[in-house]
């Protein structure tokens, strides 16, 4: 057997583990505090052991800097470890301007997204539903992209799995409401501000609008009392300041990918959008400060974890340019 064979074999195995640990198991592996920060104890002894190594010229192989990379993404998915965490003055605004809202505020929520993008944006959408259902705030979801009304879908079952008791409390029609999909991109938008009926006739269910109790009675932005823009591209956040925002008026926050959300920043700094959840490390912070950890501050830890290692790994890299360099002259 091949070196490359062994590779992938000892990868589909790790791989494997994890997956059977963490999803397949009835109880999922967990290790304690005091065990997590034994790990990263061992992980910094094994990142001295590779420095002392290299200044004595006994370089690692690439595969063993595979396997670290590959330990610092999974092992963070097993532990108990309290990030610190800061939360940042647009996330706050986000979490204070939803506080404002008195019980029974109707709230828009756009999800203009799809798959690829929801490690960023599905757990900030997780952690608004369920912090909009137990505070009693009317959601009336819609998209701008096809599958962005599925990705709703996932964050309301996300909430009753998180909160069960939600699943008496909250009913559909009353309390929430899916209108599903819409094409036409910014032209949508334009649309709903003369009337939400003429862009959404029926809800995703085919259930016709007037029949539904949450929206009958809703004309246009001017019934909205906030609006919240999850986002990963166009159409998204931009053509919602552009015309949701300047033209009627729609008080908005928004949640974005990493990659899009400084297009968004200049919207914030001028005071057009309220608030703005940027990128994983955003939706971490809007978990912590709803007090709905799930899987972004998961995701951070691991993020970080790898990044502290490829750091680690560039410094010690580093190091052997230099030892070579001057044994060269």
């Amino acid at each position: 057997m091949n070196t490359r064979m062994k590779e992938i074999i000892a990868t589909v195995a790790i791989v494997a583990f994890f997956l059977i640990c963490k999803y397949v198991l009835p109880k999922p592996l967990e290790f304690s505090p005091l065990v997590s920060n034994l790990i990263i104890g061992a992980m910094a002894v094994v990142f001295i052991i590779i420095l002392i190594r290299t200044l004595q010229g006994k370089y690692i192989e690439r595969r063993i800097v595979f396997l670290l990379v590959g330990i610092a993404l999974l092992l963070p998915f097993f532990m108990q470890f309290d990030l610190p965490l800061q939360v940042s003055p647009e996330v706050k605004a986000t979490y204070d301007a939803l506080e404002s809202l008195p019980p029974g505020s109707k709230v828009l929520a756009s999800f203009d997204y799809d798959p690829p993008s929801a490690p960023e944006l599905q757990p900030m959408a997780d952690a608004f539903m369920q912090y909009a259902f137990e505070n009693d705030l009317k959601v009336i979801i819609m998209g701008l992209w096809p599958q962005g009304p599925q990705q709703a879908n996932q964050s309301i079952e996300a909430a009753f799995v998180a909160n069960p008791a939600l699943r008496e409390k909250v009913e559909y029609g009353v309390d929430y409401v899916n209108l599903g999909f819409q094409a036409g991109n910014e032209f949508v938008i334009v649309g709903m501000g003369k009337g939400f009926r003429s862009m959404f006739p029926t809800d995703m269910n085919g259930t016709p609008y007037d029949s539904i109790p949450l929206v009958k009675n809703i004309t246009n932005f001017g019934n909205i009392d906030f609006s919240l823009n999850f986002s990963a591209g166009k159409p998204g956040t931009v053509e919602w300041v552009q015309v949701g925002v300047d033209r009627y008026k729609l008080r908005m926050a928004a949640g974005n990918t990493a990659v899009q959300a400084p297009a968004v920043y200049p919207y914030l700094n001028a005071g057009q959008i309220v608030g703005l959840m940027g990128g994983m490390s955003g939706a971490a912070e809007f978990e912590k400060i709803t007090g709905k950890t799930g899987k972004a501050t998961t995701y951070l830890l691991s993020q970080s974890s790898a990044h502290l290692v490829v750091i680690g790994l560039i410094i010690i890299g580093n190091v052997a340019f230099f030892r070579e360099k001057k044994g060269g002259k």
